[in-house]
């Protein structure tokens, strides 16, 4: 098997999506698997590509699930021989103690990969995440806030953030010790290097706040990245955009292969984020000419109360939004955000199986990644990249309704107010 410069494991479906994008960028052939396949499938999947990455839902999980979720997918990708094998994290570390523990993700790669310090490097400036002094710090609307006082990490209904200092906010998670290298250490990327092959620590916060640190960072990974054992690292879509390019592939260069949109269509967008940012973009899709319908949670069958309206607006060649309205997406003990992502996934199979829509747009990082396993897709590869850090995917599925479907799968703070109609006029 040729040697795979890079495979990925990402804790939400939305943010293994950005590392397709980063990779692309920087030329590489990279492919998302959602799901662990057997040994067979991985190997096949790996073959002709730069890139393997395995999409899962580790960040929405209780930490007592993580476990389960994350080790067999670690061991697979270890077996591959790939020089480095990346988490991929949210850029703003969502985690928690009880729920997507990044702490307990670093004693499980530990346990794969050997007991080497690992880098991790959340930062992602181009998307305005940034850290200074182990201190983080994320743009909301333009205005960049430290991480406790950001809008919507700081009273994010699942893992809110109380604390900046990620080392501080990783030991949390773990007992294991968690150190910090500081900007002001970033002589060379043979200095960053040395002091991560000499590191004490589990685990190092790196800082960032340009490309220009992220580039320098990926660079030391590389250098101490052994093919012979896989170089463990955490990280957001920044530090992917590092690697791919720190991580050069070599060969001919390669053409990124475009392939034809579906026909401009009625889209429709089911929606379990509560950040106020997707809040704005549904309050511009209403005033674009959307239907915006609240799924009404309290009814015995929610999707049957508003199925045959959400069709008719379809087949009308109307674009609708359908919300969880002002409900609480959190995990109450009832698996409440299980039972919501079921009934999304539900309409959405609806939907595309009345063949009233080709494009379907999904916003929320956890609700995202239920509801593409529970729709029985197989794998995404990039269909569009309409604006920033948003893309559009084609998916693909031995389901013929399913099969061929572009989807964006939008985190909660992802893509700009318009958003919504950017995606239903985007042709090729």
């Amino acid at each position: 098997m040729p040697e795979l410069p890079l495979a990925f494991y990402g804790d939400d479906f939305t943010g293994s999506v950005d590392v397709l994008l980063q990779l692309r960028r920087a030329g590489w052939r990279s492919r998302l698997l959602l799901g662990l396949p057997d040994s067979a499938r991985l190997a096949a999947a790996a073959e002709g590509v730069d890139a393997l990455g395995i999409a899962g839902i580790a960040r929405s999980l209780p930490t007592e699930h993580i476990d389960a979720e994350v080790r067999p997918a670690l061991e697979a990708l270890r077996g591959l021989g790939a020089r480095v094998v990346q988490y991929k994290a949210c850029s703003t570390a969502d985690s928690s103690p009880g729920v997507g523990s990044l702490g307990r993700v670093i004693e499980i790669a530990r346990e794969v990969f050997g007991a080497a310090p690992v880098p991790a490097l959340f930062a992602q400036p181009d998307f305005g995440r940034f850290t200074a002094f182990g201190h983080h710090f994320a743009a909301e609307d333009g205005v960049v806030h430290r991480l406790d006082r950001q809008p919507t990490m700081s009273s994010h209904p699942v893992t809110p953030m109380h604390e900046s200092d990620l080392a501080v906010h990783l030991s949390r998670q773990t007992a294991l010790p968690i150190g910090h290298i500081p900007f002001t250490h970033y002589a060379s990327p043979q200095a960053v290097a040395l002091r991560l092959a000499e590191a004490e620590e589990a685990a190092l916060v790196l800082d960032a706040l340009s490309d220009d640190d992220v580039a320098l960072v990926a660079e030391a990974i590389a250098s101490i990245a052994d093919p012979a054992r896989p170089q463990f690292v955490l990280g957001s879509g920044g530090l992917s955009s590092g690697l791919g390019r720190a991580l050069a592939v070599t060969g001919e260069a390669r053409a990124v292969e475009e392939q034809p949109l579906n026909p401009v269509g009625a889209v429709l967008a089911v929606s379990g984020s509560r950040s106020p940012q997707t809040a704005r973009q549904v309050r511009a899709a209403e005033l674009a000419g959307w239907a915006s319908i609240p799924l009404p949670l309290e009814a015995d069958d929610p999707v049957a109360a508003v199925r045959e309206r959400v069709l008719a607006e379809l087949r009308a060649g109307r674009s609708v939004v359908v919300t969880t309205g002002e409900t609480e997406v959190t995990d109450d003990g009832s698996d409440l955000v299980g039972r919501i992502t079921g009934q999304l996934a539900a309409l959405l199979a609806t939907a595309l199986q009345a063949e009233v829509t080709r494009r379907v747009i999904v916003c929320g990082g956890d609700t995202s990644s239920r509801v593409v396993r529970l729709l029985g897709a197989d794998s995404l590869s990039i269909a569009a990249n309409p604006v920033g850090n948003v893309v559009l995917c084609s998916v693909s599925s031995t389901l013929d309704w399913l099969d061929g479907v572009e989807m964006l799968l939008k985190g909660g703070q992802v893509g700009p107010v318009d958003l919504f109609d950017q995606v239903r006029l985007l042709v090729r």
